[in-house]
């Protein structure tokens, strides 16, 4: 229904005007529903893909998981066994193993990649700061094998630099723990920075002027206001980096072996039957606990992703 008013003419008489109504919540409802049934055929592949690729194999390992086998007479039941040995012994260690090192990791490259991007929006060379981020998108999907033997010939005991500083006097070793959180850190550092940099570049310089304006120092303003606005995107950030770093397979592998007890190679090993034959159903298990911790970890990071948008988005 539309309501008119009278506004005067430009010859002195008066003129109708009609003034549009907004729509009802109603007709806007009934919009969005229509509009939403003409966009679900769009999606559809996609969650075909989803079922198909992700779905059936997280189904699968989850109904193996919890299936014991008879090794003598073959029969299967469903029991708790599996999981309950995969949370014992050698496999808790390795667990616990692979938590650590993501989480130091983790806690490393969060704060090396924070000070390296900030470095750069500080950087008066734009050309720079294009050359670091791509280099940075290189190195961060450089991992796995590749960077194992890179490492190796370059740390290793017969490596280039560790011959250079006579490294092997001091006892270093690469294939320990900390051989690991190094080779780790080559490519999880510059992917915070990749991670980390769009949220630096959305702290306001008006936020810095008007702290100014009051008289805050650099460090009272990142400690009152940029911090705690930063704060959702670096822990983020970190969540980001601890679930990389717990998927990391290929590089611990080639390295270490079993050297290092990680779950990962321990879920290979019981896989291929190199320690005992007639595991699979307990790596399932094993896997079924990472894929455990990695829903934990994707719901602390969905949420701090979303207050980290609205505060710099």
């Amino acid at each position: 229904m539309a309501v008119t008013s009278q506004a005067p003419a430009r010859d002195g008489a008066t003129a109708t005007e009609e003034q549009p109504q907004p729509a009802p919540p109603v007709t806007r409802r009934r919009a969005g529903r229509g509009a939403a049934r003409r966009h679900w055929p769009a999606v559809v592949p996609f969650f075909a893909f989803m079922a198909v690729c992700f779905g059936l194999p997280a189904c699968t390992l989850a109904y193996n998981a919890f299936t014991v086998i008879d090794p003598a007479t073959g029969a299967s039941h469903h029991s708790l066994d599996n999981v309950r040995h995969s949370l014992t012994g050698a496999y808790a260690t390795g667990l616990a193993g692979s938590v650590k090192l993501s989480l130091l990791s983790a806690v490393l490259a969060t704060v090396l990649g924070t000070v390296i991007a900030q470095a750069l929006l500080g950087a008066r060379s734009g050309a720079l700061r294009k050359a670091v981020v791509s280099a940075s998108g290189v190195f961060a999907n450089f991992s796995g094998a590749p960077l194992a033997f890179a490492f190796i010939a370059t740390l290793g005991t017969t490596g280039t630099v560790t011959r250079l500083l006579h490294l092997k006097s001091t006892g270093f070793s690469l294939y320990t723990f900390t051989g690991l959180v190094l080779a780790y850190l080559y490519f999880m550092v510059p992917l915070m920075v990749v991670t980390i940099l769009p949220a630096l570049d959305g702290v306001r310089a008006q936020w810095r002027e008007a702290a100014a304006s009051c008289g805050a120092t650099k460090a009272q303003f990142w400690r009152h206001v940029g911090l705690p606005v930063l704060m959702p995107s670096l822990l983020g950030g970190a969540v980001l980096m601890f679930g990389t770093a717990f998927a990391s397979h290929a590089t611990a592998a080639v390295m270490t072996g079993s050297s290092v007890p990680l779950i990962t190679i321990q879920i290979a090993n019981a896989l291929s039957g190199n320690v005992l034959v007639g595991q699979e159903n307990l790596a399932l298990a094993m896997s079924l606990n990472m894929v455990v911790i990695a829903l934990l970890v994707m719901a602390v990071q969905i949420p701090l992703q979303r207050r980290s948008n609205r505060w710099l988005g």
